[in-house]
């Protein structure tokens, strides 16, 4: 059922403003590459605007979350696919959400993210159907580009199929929330990097293998939470790197994600009725924000050749270079998030921009 909280654009309504919020994982971005440190970008954006579509990794900070009515929480294969036009998103009231665990995870923390799947029932109320576990251990790999981008591999994805497989068949599951075991080595100079803000998340590269899997082969939402032995006290830790520091899982939020993610439904000859909300297309997009020197995704690209407007900040800095101009696209360059919602609010409002301004240049004469 479409949430009566939520408020989705129509296409018959002009004044309706749909932004989308990208902000790449596993490529060391400033803001939103660490542990929910993007949270506070997605709340102001949602402020701004009457529908906001962002991906689980902005919207997730280990334990703490943040329920944000008219945003949507979709996973980066799918956003693909909805930019390319070929899937539409359908807002829902909640969903049963179904758990997979590693089987390669030890006995005492597998029952760490059981009580943990528990307390999410017991104190938020949300749907699970149960947990299945994988019927080997999936042995997550980790690597990273000469970029410093990181990416990993799952040497046994067909196992986490199948688990997959039980639990929407025989559960009834409509998302899937998935723990790996990763592996880990406190020492690494690359770990200690992160712990301090510096560095790339390691481990975001393998965690987008997982979802994108489970949503190419099912088309229902997915997300990741990685298992990990707790890490030893470090008093200078970095308060972006902090909320992964309070417990021995990182699932709650993506239970809370899931459980009202919305469905990916395939492209039809009738997407979208002006009598019906219950369905968002590509069209309704008004604007995507990102950062500036990750402007290669496929999903951008999409945006950007349909005409979106393009919001490119510049305070975000990645560890990739691909800037819009070396692509041929048009974008609004802005120094920060603030601004950026500067922007978005005079364009919503239908208000030059250059206008805000104490100078701006006179009109000019257009020739024959």
């Amino acid at each position: 059922m479409f949430s009566p909280s939520f408020s989705a654009p129509s296409l018959s309504f002009p004044n309706c403003y749909t932004v989308v919020l990208l902000i790449p994982t596993g490529v060391g971005c400033a803001i939103g590459g660490y542990a929910g440190d993007a949270l506070p970008v997605a709340r102001v954006i949602s402020q701004a605007v009457d529908c906001l579509i962002t991906h689980p990794n902005v919207l997730n900070g280990a334990q703490l979350y943040w329920p944000l009515n008219n945003t949507l929480y979709v996973e980066g294969y799918a956003l693909d696919r909805f930019a390319a036009g070929e899937w539409n998103l359908a807002p829902v009231r909640t969903n049963r959400v179904g758990l997979i665990l590693d089987a390669g995870i030890e006995p005492d923390l597998r029952l760490r993210h059981i009580q943990a799947a528990e307390a999410v029932r017991a104190t938020l109320g949300i749907s699970l159907v149960g947990y299945t576990l994988t019927d080997r251990p999936l042995q997550v790999s980790l690597q990273q580009s000469t970029t410093g981008a990181s990416w990993g591999q799952v040497k046994h994805l067909d196992s986490l199929f199948r688990a997959a497989q039980v639990l929407i068949e025989r559960g009834g599951a409509e998302a899937i929330a998935v723990v790996a075991r990763f592996p880990e080595d406190p020492e690494t100079e690359a770990l200690q990097a992160y712990r301090q803000g510096q560095g790339v998340d390691r481990l975001a590269g393998a965690e987008a293998v997982i979802s994108h899997g489970i949503v190419r082969e099912f088309r229902i939402p997915c997300a990741h939470a990685p298992a990990l032995s707790p890490l030893p006290l470090d008093p200078t830790l970095s308060p972006r790197s902090a909320a992964e520091e309070l417990g021995y899982t990182f699932l709650p939020c993506v239970l809370v994600g899931l459980s009202r993610a919305p469905q990916y439904h395939p492209y039809s000859t009738t997407p979208y009725s002006t009598t019906s909300h219950s369905i968002i297309t590509t069209q309704a997009v008004n604007a995507v924000i990102t950062p500036a020197s990750a402007c290669g995704g496929s999903a951008l690209l999409n945006w950007a050749a349909q005409g979106k407007t393009i919001v490119a900040v510049e305070d975000n800095t990645t560890t990739l270079s691909v800037f819009p101009e070396a692509l041929g696209i048009q974008a609004v360059r802005v120094q920060s998030y603030l601004e950026a919602v500067g922007y978005i609010m005079s364009d919503r409002a239908g208000v030059d921009p250059q206008m805000l301004r104490s100078s701006f240049p006179p009109l000019t004469q257009i020739m024959n």
